[in-house]
């Protein structure tokens, strides 16, 4: 895991983006997507990945499912799973997207009635070096809407984090206020959202997969009661304390390399 990745794998995966860009879906989908109040939507999804410190190949899995408008946990998992893939900027979803999918299939195979309608994923979408983000990658692989929010900007396309950018978070007054993130392309990747009155360090909100930017901030803000949108923010399990429980009870799941869309879903 310590070793980069090869040229040729590199090479593979721009190849993969680039063939699985072409299948987001960047405009609302979805009926609730519609409605001023969200009506029609009962269950958001969160998902993220964590370390555990100075290990580069055990993580923690984690989903959770919340209700909605109410944000109340529905369904919890935390899985340890080994990485079978090196990290590199910009393609982070082939090292984390495989596990995230299968914990998706296994909330479907075991409490389908609790799919989410939509995930927030803790990382960006569109807002990406090739405009296909661990979100993106998500959405289209699983079929089910997603958003990206990232705590962190990343410096992609034009968008730095200057004075232009800080002055602009200044102006960010209250929660729901926003910014766009525009390349150099005049192409709008995300948004900037003040996402709570209680912080104002935004995050970066950007297209997964089947909803538009505005309504991936609309949505973004009404799941926020601090800084992290709720189905984020709810995943606190950290992998020290999965990881104990798997080496006292001798379990550890490996999780493997899902390829293109054919993963089979209960």
């Amino acid at each position: 895991m310590a070793n980069p990745p090869t040229e040729e794998l590199v090479q593979q995966w721009e190849s993969e983006q680039t063939r699985l860009r072409e299948q987001v879906v960047e405009q609302d989908t979805e009926p609730w997507q519609k409605s001023p109040d969200f009506s029609g939507l009962e269950r958001v999804a969160g998902v993220d990945l964590s370390f555990i410190k100075g290990d580069e190949v055990n993580a923690c899995a984690q989903l959770v499912v919340l209700s909605y408008p109410q944000l109340e946990v529905l369904y919890e998992e935390s899985t340890m799973v080994a990485l079978t893939m090196p990290y590199m900027a910009g393609f982070l979803a082939f090292r984390e997207t495989p596990s995230l999918l299968e914990a998706l299939k296994r909330l479907r195979c075991n409490k389908p009635e609790l799919m989410p309608q939509v995930v927030f994923v803790d990382g960006n979408g569109v807002f990406h070096y090739r405009e296909f983000g661990i979100a993106c990658h998500l959405g289209v692989l699983s079929g089910i809407p997603c958003v990206g929010v990232a705590k962190n900007l990343l410096q992609v396309e034009g968008v730095y984090k200057d004075e232009e950018h800080q002055s602009q978070i200044a102006a960010l007054q209250k929660g729901g206020d926003s910014f766009p993130l525009t390349a150099s392309s005049g192409k709008v990747l995300g948004k900037a959202l003040r996402s709570s009155e209680k912080s104002s360090k935004p995050v970066y909100v950007s297209v997964g997969h089947k909803i538009s930017l505005d309504t991936a901030v609309r949505l973004t803000h009404s799941c926020c009661r601090y800084r992290v949108p709720e189905p984020i923010r709810q995943n606190r399990s950290s992998p020290q304390e999965t990881g104990s429980w798997f080496k006292a009870t001798g379990r550890k799941k490996s999780i493997q390399v899902i390829k293109g869309t054919n993963h089979e879903w209960c």
